[in-house]
């Protein structure tokens, strides 16, 4: 998957990280009181960026698993060791990929797949499929791994993200996909773009963005599938409303050896630059968290 870019634009984010490193000031120059002590009922949290305090959603539950839970191999790899979960190594793809050995990927323990089936794009807003997506499905299937679809997502408005949706949908029918389809909402830094080039969601606003994800899972569900959101941990805390949101998985980017987004979530993208058998070059390596039920 491609790297997510920090909400919402260069000055955006910009006023935002300035606003925490003033505020952490703040909170240490006042004396006689502890930074938590002048928190009380915040959650100092790590956003990406720095760290800070934010106030948690309500009604939204908190993720369970504690850090000691996690073990990183020597390879990169990170390992759950609790007991909580059934916990299944994946990875996510696309044609930065090239060409998989997918019974490679199979046999080194790599248990699903999430896969880009399409992009918009961010300039003139065009939908066009990944040109190694039926090739990976197939692959991927073929080798026993478990499949879910991604659509890297830039809508500006619910009506494009509900269409974004419809696509995906009907690029899954031809396959067997038991994982969710998820929407992949990322911001173009236009500092990192060809001179010239309009970057079309320039001026989305956290609200805009939950109303294109609750559009696209809305139209994911009516057609019988299960609806994920992928975001970074900044997009978690800052953008993303999870109070209209509880009903889809989450699918959280941050890349370390223990988990810390502080929201429940399902998936958990651990690494961008992870290495497995039967590709060549790196790979974005996953967790998927299931309950163990009695």
């Amino acid at each position: 998957m491609k790297r997510l870019h920090i909400k919402n634009n260069h000055n955006h984010t910009f006023r935002r990280v300035l606003a925490v490193l003033l505020a952490a000031a703040m909170t240490f120059a006042l004396a006689g009181c502890s930074p938590r002590e002048l928190h009380i009922g915040q959650v100092e949290v790590n956003t990406g960026v720095a760290t800070a305090w934010i106030t948690p959603a309500r009604g939204v539950d908190r993720f369970d698993i504690p850090a000691e839970d996690f073990s990183a191999g020597a390879d990169g790899s990170v390992t759950y060791t609790g007991t909580a979960y059934r916990v299944l190594q994946g990875i996510d793809v696309s044609t930065f990929q090239q060409d998989i050995d997918w019974q490679a990927v199979a046999d080194s323990g790599i248990a699903f797949a999430v896969i880009r089936a399409g992009y918009r794009g961010y300039g003139k807003g065009s939908i066009v499929e990944d040109d190694r997506f039926r090739q990976n499905v197939a692959g991927a299937r073929a080798a026993g791994l478990r499949v879910g679809l991604y659509f890297f997502s830039q809508a500006v408005t619910p009506e494009e993200a509900a269409e974004e949706a419809q696509w995906l949908v009907d690029a899954a029918r031809d396959y067997k996909i038991d994982m969710p389809l998820v929407f992949d909402w990322e911001n173009i830094d236009q500092s990192t773009v060809a001179a010239g080039d309009t970057v079309r969601t320039a001026e989305m606003t956290g609200e805009d963005v939950t109303a294109c994800a609750v559009a696209f899972c809305e139209t994911v569900a009516a057609a019988g599938y299960d609806a994920a959101v992928y975001g970074n941990r900044w997009q978690g805390y800052y953008d993303y409303d999870f109070a209209q949101l509880k009903d889809y998985a989450f699918w959280v980017s941050a890349p370390g050896t223990a988990d810390d987004f502080y929201y429940a979530h399902d998936f958990w993208q651990y690494s961008y630059d992870g290495t497995v058998p039967g590709i060549s070059g790196s790979v974005d390596r996953d967790l998927w968290f299931v309950p163990i039920t009695t």
